[in-house]
């Protein structure tokens, strides 16, 4: 019985050393696949931002408290902040989250006839998603002005075809939604999400660039529809959204939306 129970205690050690070097070994490829992720997510964004300083002149904007937002007490989402000269704001925020890496795009325009475009780019170890979406924030999406531009979205669209989309869950704000592209890959179609996310920025920007400014009138309808979207993300919740308001809470999540990440109040005011 004695030997039997010396045996048993010589084992524990052993065990609890297999497990701690399989928790390191885990823990040492969620390292190394997080930091290949983060120097493709970053050359990425570097290579969209180069696409749109070629079509407008960008002007940095501080986004004040929001520059990094901290979740959970170890997350932390840098958020840069743009003003895109003759099309409205622009944010872009990036996180790393270990296991996963992600970068959001988002371009709310108010000078021109144009969707609001919004991209969720996931690097999840291996795995990618890539979201692009343009929501028809606009005063009449049948318009022939408005239809030329959808048209030159389809095209950039029909691009991505052989990628593999994703099921989403239906959401409220899907009434705005004309063009909704969520493609899965893998981190050896890098190259192709990055083309992905480049080609939407300038499928948008090419687009905008034959568009007459808006009138004042126009402006502020545009800015009023942006804002009930904004705001419906508030009351409703998207997925997103959700996690804001549950870390930051209501009132400073549509502090932050209204500020940063869409600018409408920020663009009233200017």
């Amino acid at each position: 019985m004695a030997t039997s129970a010396m045996k048993k205690k010589k084992k524990l050690p052993v065990v609890l050393a297999a497990i701690l070097a399989a928790v390191g070994g885990l823990a040492g490829v969620i390292a190394f696949n997080a930091s290949k992720n983060m120097t493709v997510m970053n050359k990425t964004v570097d290579s969209g931002m180069d696409i749109i300083s070629k079509y407008a002149k960008v002007t940095p904007v501080d986004p004040g408290e929001y520059k990094q937002i901290k979740m959970k007490g170890v997350m932390k989402f840098n958020v840069s902040q743009y003003d895109v000269e003759n099309i409205g704001d622009l944010s872009v925020m990036t996180v790393n989250m270990g296991f996963m890496q992600m970068a959001s795009y988002v371009i709310t325009p108010y000078e021109k006839n144009m969707p609001l475009l919004s991209m969720d780019f996931m690097y999840i170890m291996g795995n990618r998603k890539a979201y692009a979406e343009f929501y028809d924030l606009v005063r009449d999406p049948s318009s022939d002005e408005y239809t030329k531009v959808l048209n030159a979205v389809h095209e950039f669209e029909g691009k991505y075809s052989d990628m593999e989309d994703i099921e989403t869950s239906p959401a409220w704000y899907d009434k705005y939604l004309t063009v909704a592209m969520h493609k899965a890959a893998k981190n050896t179609d890098d190259e192709k999400v990055e083309q992905m996310f480049c080609d939407a920025i300038r499928c948008y920007m090419e687009t905008a660039d034959g568009l007459e400014t808006l009138g004042a009138e126009e402006k502020a309808e545009k800015l009023a529809l942006t804002q009930e979207y904004s705001d419906g993300l508030i009351t409703n919740g998207g997925v997103s959204t959700d996690v804001f308001k549950k870390e930051l809470g209501e009132e400073k999540t549509k502090d932050f939306f209204d500020n940063v990440f869409f600018g409408t109040s920020r663009y009233r005011n200017m």
